[in-house]
């Protein structure tokens, strides 16, 4: 197994010798989580965020063609906010339409919100 798959399924526990609550944090969807966050801390991605908010639906090549981008780099940074779940796909014949996951965003403000309460 390379190392990579072995921290992949491991998980720190943390408070299980003190008898308290028991919390155990997986490295798998740690590294989900900062994937997703990383996905909306880009400049040009937030542009392509408010551009699919504002059009409500859009393709790769109105994306590339009103930020005057290179059509790789769109769909470079589209493929990451894919993986990341923040962007919906829509194929309707040759086109696929992006648009704003209004769900998985509150997700993460929701949780981003939590943790930057004060303990």
């Amino acid at each position: 197994m390379s190392a990579k798959a072995k921290l992949a399924k491991e998980s720190l526990v943390i408070g299980k010798e003190t008898g308290g609550g028991q919390i155990k944090l997986e490295y798998s969807k740690l590294r989900r989580a900062v994937l997703t966050l990383r996905s909306l801390n880009h400049p040009l991605r937030k542009q392509m965020l408010t551009l699919m908010e504002d059009k409500k639906k859009i393709t790769v090549t109105e994306i590339y063609d009103i930020l005057k981008l290179e059509q790789s780099v769109a769909s470079q940074h589209l493929a990451i906010m894919r993986r990341a779940e923040v962007v919906s796909t829509n194929r309707q014949g040759k086109f696929i339409f992006y648009s704003v996951n209004k769900k998985r965003i509150e997700e993460v403000t929701d949780l981003v919100e939590k943790l930057a309460q004060k303990g």
